[in-house]
């Protein structure tokens, strides 16, 4: 049987990440360098190793939803209502004509919600040993009731469901969501992720695991992507919405086209619980993967938005593997790590690095790595990683990384739009 694959393009973005709380201050955000990284305000941190992330800024739940509707969701709910709204209006996926059962919702979240999970949890070991529960206790918590709640908004009765691979979660909901239009089973989502785990157990828990940069006196040039002196990642939260629609269907309602999702790779390292293969094998297969899925070449690639957590060993892999990807290319595109400004968004990692990648591609701009101090001789100094200053070029095509505890890896590659 000959299968005619459909193209898949953007047509809608929306984000609330620790730069900005909608597309125009995050893309700002990025190509200024700027750090979103502070001592937490959400909690008090006294006895914490870490005092710092990456949270979201001026954002009111109450300017969003009503009273009622707060105490009905989760911070990681709320956010993605709100980014998926933005989506949803920028791609004008609420106008008349359009097929509500052929539009769905696939939406990532490594943790859910945890913020829930916390209070309850207080306010029970607080009292007598009476097991008193919000009702909404559960439905608050799940990490399936984002999506869940974008489809009952808009009435999306389309495929819907969570990707849960820890912090390739995002990036899992995109690359579901193009092989379900590709194949001719929906006409377009709303996919991305939302995290919200700025919390005593997020922080205490990666703290634990030794995995977060314990950097207090410089919090905003803590996260340090291929510095020699990296010491851990920075926690952020945060949502990204990304609407990918049939081309077709898109230019028949003359929805604005942003770009176009090439193709996707799966992979997984089989390795370890949380390091990452040391040769970055898992990392190779993934991107391998994603180029062959586009029927691309490696030449083809200008960019990469790598998954650069500023963790040791990370770093180390995924530029092991970059190498023997591209070869000699690897010298030629450019590398950065928006991380170095966001932090680390876990399960929504993947969808805001994803608006970036596609973002560089409708901007031909790359934004950089900030925070190098000093070269790590571990990396080949002909690498261009974007450092401290956003790069101006051509970008024809963007690729982004994404790799999860568990050895989950997922890439993503967007492209300019061509007829």
């Amino acid at each position: 049987m000959n299968l005619t694959l459909k193209r898949v393009v953007v047509t809608g973005l929306g984000a609330l990440t620790p730069l900005g709380n909608d597309i125009p201050s995050y893309w700002d955000g990025l190509v200024n360098g700027v750090s979103g990284a502070d001592f937490i305000k959400q909690f008090d941190v006294t006895k914490f190793k870490t005092k710092f992330a990456c949270e979201l800024k001026d954002f009111d739940a109450d300017n969003f939803f009503d009273r009622r509707e707060v105490r009905r969701l989760d911070r990681f709910s709320q956010i993605a209502l709100v980014a998926a709204d933005q989506a949803v209006a920028a791609a004008r996926l609420t106008e008349e004509g359009i097929d509500h059962d052929r539009v769905g919702v696939i939406w990532g979240s490594g943790i859910g919600g945890m913020i829930t999970f916390i209070q309850e949890m207080k306010n029970f070991s607080a009292g007598d040993g009476t097991p008193r529960f919000n009702p909404f206790f559960i439905p608050k918590l799940i990490l399936d009731i984002a999506s869940g709640h974008i489809s009952m908004k808009y009435g999306f009765r389309g495929p819907n469901f969570a990707t849960v691979s820890a912090c390739a979660s995002s990036t899992n909901s995109l690359i579901d969501a193009f092989n379900y239009i590709r194949l001719g089973k929906a006409d377009a989502f709303v996919c991305g992720g939302s995290e919200a785990v700025v919390t005593e157990a997020g922080i205490g828990g990666f703290n634990a695991m030794k995995a977060l940069s314990e950097r207090n006196d410089d919090p905003q040039s803590a996260s340090r992507p291929f510095d020699l002196n990296r010491d851990g990642f920075v926690l952020g939260e945060g949502a990204g919405a990304i609407v990918l629609e049939e081309y077709e269907h898109a230019k028949r309602r003359g929805a604005p086209i942003i770009a176009e999702l090439a193709g996707g790779g799966l992979s997984a390292d089989a390795y370890h619980l949380t390091a990452p293969h040391p040769e970055g094998l898992g990392a190779y297969n993934v991107m391998k993967n994603a180029l062959a899925d586009a029927q691309m070449k490696p030449e083809e690639i200008d960019y990469i938005n790598v998954h650069g957590t500023s963790t040791p060993l990370g770093d180390v892999s995924e530029i092991a593997a970059i190498e023997r990807v591209f070869g000699e290319h690897a010298y030629k595109l450019n590398i950065s790590s928006t991380k170095s400004m966001t932090g680390h968004l876990l399960g929504a990692a993947g969808a805001i690095e994803a608006i970036a990648s596609i973002l560089s591609v409708v901007h031909d701009m790359v934004p950089p790595t900030i925070n190098h101090f000093t070269d790590d001789p571990a990396f080949n100094p002909k690498l261009n990683f974007t450092f401290t200053k956003p790069q101006k070029r051509v970008v024809n095509a963007a690729l982004s990384n994404t790799f999860g505890f568990g050895g989950h890896n997922a890439s993503v590659i967007f492209k300019k739009l061509s007829e």
